[in-house]
């Protein structure tokens, strides 16, 4: 029996993490190539799991939150 639902996706490619972010894509491969935003590469592509962005994102505002609170 098919479903309605839409399948979410588990991960995104550059231009669309970027664009869930909102930043750029230079910015985005900026912290890619630093090693700060989660990615994993699988075969020539790079991947950002979805799951981990979120966290990474709000790991990355409690750090803000904090360092404007001292």
């Amino acid at each position: 029996m098919p479903s309605d639902r839409p399948v979410l996706p588990l991960s995104l490619r550059p231009r669309e993490a970027a664009k869930a972010l909102g930043i750029s894509e230079r910015s985005l491969w900026s912290l890619t190539d630093a090693g700060e935003v989660p990615h994993l590469k699988l075969g020539r592509a790079t991947l950002y799991p979805v799951h981990e962005l979120k966290a990474w994102l709000t790991e990355r505002a409690k750090a803000e939150a904090q360092r404007g609170a001292e």
